[in-house]
């Protein structure tokens, strides 16, 4: 256990509940959220067959269209090794499948399947009925402010990033 030095202001101190006044508190307020967010989706994806891994691959698939590894891998923030076992895996179940990309024999790209965007649409048709489940403490306007603070802090206009 660590104290504050003599003559030293008392500092705050991480402790992961509600009201810290660290200067990690939002930081692990989002943790916390993306925690049970994440446990609703993988509710949601379990009877499917497929994880929130491979999952976020597929919404890059169906985002951007064919992407190659290296782009997956900077999109989802997994490192290379793991997008491909990822691949790897999206592959052995039909959801994706790997092209060569015309001009780089060295480079393959990723394309969702038919059968990956039926699973993909059958995800959102599962995940329905758990959305409400989620945002339960919240009312729909608060949902709706909740949904627009996430969305400026996690896309900051370009101007403001330094």
């Amino acid at each position: 256990m660590t104290t504050d030095l003599p003559g030293q202001p008392a500092t705050a101190r991480a402790t992961d509940r509600p009201g810290d006044a660290s200067p990690f508190a939002l930081g692990l307020l989002l943790r916390r959220a993306h925690q049970r967010a994440a446990a609703v989706m993988v509710e949601a994806m379990r009877p499917l067959g497929i994880e929130l891994r491979h999952f976020a691959v597929l919404i890059v698939l169906v985002d951007r269209g064919p992407t190659v590894q290296r782009d997956l891998s900077e999109a989802t923030g997994s490192d290379k090794a793991g997008v491909m076992r990822i691949v790897d895996d999206l592959e052995r179940k039909g959801l994706a499948v790997r092209r060569a990309v015309p001009g780089d024999r060295r480079v393959r790209q990723v394309e969702i399947t038919a059968q990956g965007l039926e699973l993909f649409d059958a995800v959102h048709l599962a995940a329905r009925p758990l959305e409400g489940e989620l945002a339960a403490p919240l009312d729909a306007a608060e949902v709706e402010q909740l949904t627009d603070l996430l969305t400026r802090f996690t896309y900051p206009p370009a101007e403001s990033i330094e």
